[in-house]
């Protein structure tokens, strides 16, 4: 592998007009810069990162510390988030906290060990005592998709709320009354689809026994779990709405393991559309987040901090979309919001 010094006697200058030549000083002769940069692609020099880290005291690196690498949704989001990093020439290194608080830990410690620039976190949890002290010793930090009460970092964010309005009022006119929802864990968005879903639910005069409410964990095993409690009860729910797209398979397994039929026995919608929705059969009515915004939003904002610059707080609508998961006619899925 070539080195700083064989670039030196390849373009016949020394190693500190290398140097310069590489970190875009401007004190370079353009003769010179023309024949350190040939040498560089003649030798297919490659600048030692580490090295470069030590001198600027920047490694040009991002980390993202993501709830779950297995749910489309957030993987998604990663594929975002470092396509936009590396066309500001940042690198991404990836954690996945599997929903896993200490997990979640564990990963930040490394990444921030690694003298990463900045952090992209979704929290797997609502309660991190990590979280705020690496904040508040400096380290820049973007919340994306949840965030954590209290901690004063930039969150780019989906407001689902207007969306979980308009899926019930949908429901409503589609003549439901009884409906349950899968809720999952206590996170900031966690809690936010419940109450929405709760007062979307009360501005239509329906009622939401406890009996109704499930407590999921964004994981299909307890999709699948909850919804064979709500098949068990006297009066079922006429549709289930999950929290999240894993749970929503899981409910789907769960109706299908008892003979049952969407949308003839019982209807589902979920929170967070994924392609595969659209060829499940039948394609499951659901609300979308804007993925690629929040992703690209989510690292513009880290970079910015990076940079010495101020970014704000950003929050997207997600938007209903309907298909044919709770009896919907050809008619109800053109008029959808």
């Amino acid at each position: 592998m070539a080195s700083i010094k064989d670039v030196a006697a390849e373009a016949g200058v020394s190693v500190a007009t290398v140097s310069r030549v590489l970190n875009g000083h401007p004190s370079v002769s353009p003769d010179a810069r023309t024949r350190v940069l040939a040498a560089v692609e003649v030798l297919g020099y490659r600048p030692n990162a580490v090295a470069r880290s030590l001198r600027t005291d920047q490694t040009r690196t991002l980390g993202l510390v993501i709830s779950d690498v297995l749910n489309p949704y957030f993987t998604e989001l990663t594929r975002f988030v470092e396509e936009e990093a590396r066309a500001l020439g940042y690198s991404v290194i990836i954690g996945n906290a599997d929903e896993r608080p200490d997990l979640q830990e564990h990963h930040i410690r490394t990444l921030l060990d690694r003298r990463i620039d900045g952090l992209l976190v979704s929290p797997a949890d609502g309660s991190s005592p990590f979280m705020p002290g690496a904040a508040a010793g400096g380290t820049p930090m973007v919340f994306v998709d949840r965030w954590i009460q209290g901690v004063d970092v930039p969150v780019v964010r989906t407001d689902g709320r207007a969306a979980v309005r308009d899926l019930v009022a949908h429901l409503h006119r589609l003549g439901h009354r009884r409906l349950a929802i899968i809720a999952g864990p206590a996170t900031t968005t966690g809690d936010e689809r419940v109450e929405a879903f709760r007062e979307a639910m009360r501005e239509h005069g329906l009622a939401l026994p406890d009996s109704y409410i499930g407590q999921g964990d964004f994981q299909a095993d307890s999709g699948c779990r909850v919804t064979e409690r709500f098949l068990t009860l006297p009066e079922p729910p006429e549709v289930v709405f999950a929290a999240d797209n894993l749970m929503a398979l899981g409910a789907l397994d769960a109706i299908r393991a008892r003979g049952l039929r969407v949308p003839q026995d019982i209807g589902l919608a979920a929170f967070d559309d994924i392609p595969w929705f659209l060829h499940t059969d039948p394609p499951i009515t659901a609300i979308a987040q804007p993925t690629g915004e929040l992703g690209r939003a989510a690292v513009h904002a880290l970079v910015d901090i990076v940079e010495g610059r101020s970014p704000q707080s950003v929050t997207f609508p997600a938007r209903l979309v309907v298909r044919s998961s709770c009896g919907e006619s050809a008619a109800n899925r053109s008029s959808s919001p």
